[in-house]
């Protein structure tokens, strides 16, 4: 048996304990993990300095930097993420429904765990954290491989969160992170059928590009984020500005940052001078077209790429447009399904955007960095979902979950 099918099966048994923990179990193996966290934030910090180092060397970007890094507050967060977890409502075992049949049957449906979870992810070694804490209250075993710029990070964190398992008295290996960085073992990861019940990717197009297109196990697509924020001819210009800056700069590296500016062309004379001058105080490149190259000289001409890219850097590109027909059709075609905002005051406006425009989460003049499971109030999140099977949006502990019938019988045969 070699390495990878050795954890994929250590997982698959683990999974069926995991599934029958109680849930004060679960909640005191989580607390545990948060407090090793904290205790050992010196060891978390000296990994993750190894691997920006290292990544620093290879010329990473800066929005990618920013991913990587874990700091004092950081780690706090992962721990206090973990707490918030298990003071989460256990959806293991909720009846969902229950209703008796003519013929006597009773038949319900109550919510089960998925099994075995397959998280793959770049540089995010909170990622970790959080998906083993999500994964393991919803009775799943999860089987994490993150990217090589982390992975000192990450097997820090690993080895923390199993011997928060061990010490409770429950399989080390209900967290598992594949170490290895040769790209074969990846993409047989990708098709253990056997063993995993479903894929989570996290992180860039190309990343969750590969694993759609490579996995024969179940793919649930999270992440990618060319969000968008279109300034209406009747919009609040100086709230437009305020709210443009803080979904593109107040966190780069986000897959809920604003990539993308459209602006309607009445108030692109007035707007983007005003944008440009906010903007400039974090040194943000923006690329747009004619109009508003011709609005604010500070622009670059873009290209046909840059209105799909996703920068995850202080780039932004813009567009101008006649109306909200021309935004709406725009915002469609190159956006990930993620994240979109108008601001206006149309109220017919802000209907129509909200009806028409094809994302997980759209907004009325609000920045798009409000899409996060903690910020909507459903607690932390595996990623947001950008597909429209299964789940859409942040995805919490309900979304790690399935659902079976359950039939209650007294002799009951089919004639």
């Amino acid at each position: 048996m070699d390495y990878l099918e050795q954890i994929g099966m250590q997982a698959k048994e683990n999974s069926i304990l995991l599934g029958k923990l109680d849930t004060e179990t679960k909640n005191s193996a989580l607390r545990r993990a948060a407090e090793y966290l904290e205790e050992n934030s010196g060891l978390l910090l000296e990994a993750n300095r190894r691997d920006r180092e290292t990544a620093q060397q290879k010329g990473m970007s800066q929005g990618l930097l920013d991913r990587l890094e874990l700091n004092g507050d950081r780690i706090r967060a992962m721990a206090e993420g973990l707490r918030e977890v298990a003071g989460a409502d256990d959806p293991v075992g909720e009846v969902l429904m229950m209703k008796k049949r003519p013929n006597g049957l009773l038949i319900g449906r109550k919510r089960v765990p998925l099994g075995v979870v397959g998280i793959i992810y770049e540089a995010r070694p909170n990622v970790t954290a959080d998906a083993f804490g999500l994964c393991f209250k919803a009775g799943n075993a999860v089987i994490l491989k993150g990217g090589s710029d982390a992975l000192h990070s990450n097997e820090a964190i690993v080895a923390l969160l199993q011997k928060a398992l061990g010490d409770s008295g429950l399989p080390k290996t209900g967290v598992q992170l594949i170490a290895s960085t040769d790209r074969q073992v990846t993409a047989r990861f990708m098709k253990m059928n056997g063993y995993v019940d479903v894929l989570i990717p996290r992180g860039g197009a190309g990343l969750i590009r590969s694993v759609v297109e490579g996995s024969t196990v179940p793919v649930i697509e999270t992440g990618t984020g060319n969000c968008h924020i279109y300034v209406d001819a009747s919009a609040d210009l100086e709230m437009a500005a305020e709210i443009l800056f803080n979904a593109k700069t107040q966190r780069i590296g986000v897959c809920n940052a604003c990539e993308s500016l459209v602006v309607h062309e009445d108030v692109a004379a007035a707007f983007l001078p005003m944008a440009a001058a906010r903007l400039a105080e974090k040194n943000v490149e923006m690329r747009g077209d004619e109009k508003a190259i011709a609005a604010e000289p500070s622009i670059v001409p873009a290209t046909p790429e840059d209105w799909g890219a996703e920068y995850l850097d202080y780039i932004l590109s813009v567009k101008t447009v006649r109306n909200i027909d021309e935004a709406i059709v725009h915002i469609n075609r190159y956006n990930t399904g993620h994240s979109e905002a108008i601001i206006t005051r149309d109220y017919a406006n802000a209907q129509r955007f909200l009806d028409e425009i094809d994302a997980a989460a759209v907004y009325v003049n609000a920045s798009t960095r409000f899409t996060d499971g903690g910020e909507f109030g459903f607690g932390a999140e595996i990623g947001i979902s950008t597909q429209k099977l299964h789940a859409r949006g942040p995805m919490g502990l309900k979304e790690l979950t399935s659902t079976k019938y359950v039939i209650y019988g007294n002799g009951q045969v089919r004639r």
